[in-house]
């Protein structure tokens, strides 16, 4: 199975930890993105080669364990990775950087049909793609690549080509590109065609798709331009993602059968409710309107807030406060552990909300929590279910040191939706945390939400990434809109499309998927942790 993703604009160190988690993976991916102003030095650069040193540029600068020289990356350029199973010979790699470099020439083609560029192809003795520039070959798109065995013993493919469309050209002049001297630099645009990244990407993608094997399953972020609409931002983004708002529900609209929830409050209930108040603790049970409240609470279970109960993020679907966060409480570590011996729990969920005011994003403050029930319960396991700290590596390992029995973060919708529904998250940066945290060998586990406009094989295609990048444990629920404020619930999804949802991700080598109309993340964890530690782990597979 190939899959194509589109990503949009992200950072190289993500990017790069994500294809170094596809390497694992049994199907074949092909990601399509742009990076800001990054240069990026292969196995082979000189550093005379960088004409102004590093450390003046304004740009990021990184090491990468592709083949070729130092060459740059800025918005207005398509990059395209191929994580692909090739032949263990060789030759394999050189044949692979030529099906690449065909697929840019039959884009450049498709973009330019009246042949305005004249010549487009190989230059001799030269790697990647080059066109005419008033008759000297000028460097349009740039190839790098290396392939190594992965954990089953595959040979496979990482990194890609760099196409250059609308890009500013000025960057290069900071660098040999490539180590070539004497040749200059183009992009499209610099050339005379009149063309979108967009336009390319998508052509692109195709082409790849016919030079790696065919027809791809395709997933994308919403890219589209913004408008001038007078609609609130939250609905804007919807429609621009190919939702119908309008066509959503009422907020009254009556529920079905499966979605209604009998309170029953009873003395477990009541007991955890005064024990909460007592210590000055927050469960997103409470905040986030959580429809599972009593059962959980009855069972006398509950996932703790830390951090404060202000987010720094007004996701679409989200009921958590938004207002100014005030500063961390140093008691709080203290506070929770207290809760979870009282309750003799042994299962406990810690969660937050986003900090990010904050330079780690609050995860330091999470790790001593985690380190504070360890001391006063040590047989309690616990889960911590995080934000995506900004995508920052550092913020992330203080998590991980603490090996928490569970590693959880949602990426909580489909790539086409991210933007409407958390517009300061990501597709591929909720990735790459999962990535990250399921290579430190933590049991690692995500959720979304359906009913916001998302089509099952775009669910399907969530799963198989999650699958991909080596999350266990996923759990799926129908989206339940908690005010008029708050995005508007497309439809109800039955609870026989939830049993599919669940057997899709089964198939798809998922250890553990909790689907029902009432799931949410931290819904019948202990038994979803039990399922996905078994005695021998299988083998990893997308």
């Amino acid at each position: 199975m190939l899959r194509r993703r589109h990503l949009g604009r992200v950072s190289f160190a993500e990017a790069n930890d994500l294809q170094r988690s596809l390497l694992q993976a049994s199907d074949d991916y092909v990601l399509l993105f742009e990076h800001p102003a990054t240069y990026t030095r292969g196995v082979r650069t000189l550093e005379e080669h960088f004409l102004i040193p590093a450390s003046q540029l304004n740009a990021v600068v990184v090491d990468a364990d592709r083949g070729g020289d130092v060459t740059y990356h800025a918005p207005g350029q398509v990059v395209a990775w191929a994580i692909v199973s090739v032949n263990d010979d060789p030759a394999a790699g050189k044949a692979h950087v030529g099906r690449l470099e065909d697929a840019v020439i039959a884009t450049v083609r498709r973009a330019d049909p009246g042949a305005r560029l004249g010549v487009v192809g190989r230059l001799e003795g030269y790697p990647g793609v080059w066109a005419d520039l008033e008759g000297t070959p000028a460097k349009i798109a740039a190839v790098g690549v290396r392939t190594e065995r992965n954990e089953l013993g595959q040979r496979r493919t990482l990194h890609g080509v760099a196409l250059n469309v609308e890009i500013d050209l000025a960057g290069f002049r900071a660098i040999v590109p490539c180590g070539i001297a004497d040749r200059p630099v183009a992009s499209l645009t610099s050339l005379g065609l009149s063309v979108t990244t967009l336009e390319v990407e998508n052509m692109l993608g195709e082409e790849l798709e016919q030079a790696l094997g065919g027809k791809a399953r395709v997933a994308r972020v919403d890219r589209s331009v913004a408008t001038t609409s007078e609609e609130r931002p939250l609905i804007r983004r919807l429609r621009k993602a190919g939702v119908d708002p309008d066509a959503g529900l009422s907020l009254g609209a009556r529920k079905p059968e499966w979605l209604r929830v009998e309170a029953h409050m009873g003395a477990e209930y009541q007991s955890l409710r005064t024990l909460t108040e007592d210590l000055r603790l927050v469960t997103v049970c409470q905040e986030a309107g959580c429809p599972n409240i009593y059962e959980c609470w009855a069972a006398g279970t509950a996932t703790f807030m830390v951090n404060g109960e202000r987010c720094t993020r007004a996701c679409g679907f989200c009921l958590i406060d938004t207002r100014k966060p005030m500063a961390l409480d140093p008691t709080e570590p203290d506070r929770v552990a207290e809760a979870v011996v009282r309750l003799n729990l042994a299962h406990a969920v810690i969660t937050c909300v986003a900090r990010d005011d904050l330079d780690d994003g609050g995860a330091g403050a999470i790790a001593t929590c985690v380190r504070a029930i360890r001391e006063r319960s040590p047989g309690t396991d616990v889960e911590v279910l995080t934000s995506d700290l900004k995508g920052d590596p550092e913020a992330l390992q203080l998590l991980l040191d603490v090996r928490p029995d569970v590693m959880n973060h949602n990426i909580e919708t489909v790539a086409r939706l991210q933007r409407a529904v958390r517009p300061s998250a990501g597709y591929l940066r909720s990735l790459t945390v999962l990535a990250r945290s399921a290579q430190s060998g933590l049991t690692t586990k995500s959720g979304l939400m359906v009913g916001l406009g998302e089509t099952i094989d775009e669910v399907e295609e969530a799963l198989a990434d999650l699958a991909a990048v080596g999350v266990q444990i996923v759990t799926i629920g129908q989206y339940l809109r908690p005010t008029e404020r708050h995005l508007p619930v497309a439809r109800f999804w039955e609870p026989a499309e939830f049993d599919d949802l669940a057997e899709r991700g089964r198939r798809l080598g998922l250890r553990h998927v909790q689907a029902s109309p009432l799931t949410r993340s931290s819904y019948h964890a202990r038994e979803a942790l039990s399922d996905a530690t078994p005695v021998a782990a299988p083998a990893r597979r997308a």
